[in-house]
């Protein structure tokens, strides 16, 4: 009887223990997620808007060549309405003016989503210097196969866009390279 209840006692414990690493693995599968989640929702909900970038050239050993993104919106005027109200720190949203094929520009710095305009990007200010405002976006660089790095940094600047995708609520992320208005390379997941 001793045997018996031993093999009975240790089948739940068995079946219980399996079932804790099924939670657990579903869990990190979830929190692995969410990241890609968040992109594909940008990517599908977000306005496609091209701006102007000043790439540098770098290599990452592990991933290949990437361009380091310095967006032109990353420095701004202060002549921009709504500039004289933000300093270092502050989380701003960026209206944006698109026309035709050609980058956006901004047109308005504002505290809040709803007084930006119906296009904007979030971003947070890095620092006031005199007659400029300088905006961390997030979005700081694109990967590429190796060897299309070099090929991107020998060209003219004015040849180069990135498409970003922005959505509503301003979160945004890189999703083409163009050069001369057509697509470089993408980086969009679908």
């Amino acid at each position: 009887m001793s045997t018996a209840t031993a093999t009975l006692s240790s089948q739940p414990r068995s079946r219980s223990q399996w079932m804790l690493w099924a939670l657990l693995a579903l869990i990190q599968l979830g929190l692995i997620s969410i990241p890609l989640v968040d992109r594909l929702t940008v990517q599908h909900s977000g306005t496609a808007v091209p701006l102007a970038v000043v790439p540098v050239d770098p290599r990452d050993l592990l991933r290949g060549d990437y361009v380091v993104i310095n967006l032109a919106i990353g420095t701004l005027s202060k002549t921009v309405p709504g500039a004289d109200k933000v300093q270092s720190g502050d989380s701003i949203f960026v209206g944006l003016k698109s026309e035709g094929t050609g980058a956006a520009v901004p047109v308005l710095i504002a505290n809040e989503r709803a007084e930006a305009g119906d296009l904007a990007i979030a971003g947070t200010v890095r620092a006031v210097l005199g007659d400029e405002i300088r905006v961390d976006y997030g979005i700081d660089a694109f990967f590429l196969p190796e060897g299309e790095g070099l090929e991107i940094e020998r060209m003219d600047r004015s040849r180069i866009l990135l498409e970003v995708a922005v959505t509503e609520d301003g979160r945004s992320l890189p999703v083409n390279l163009l050069v001369d208005g057509k697509v470089f390379r993408s980086d969009a997941i679908f």
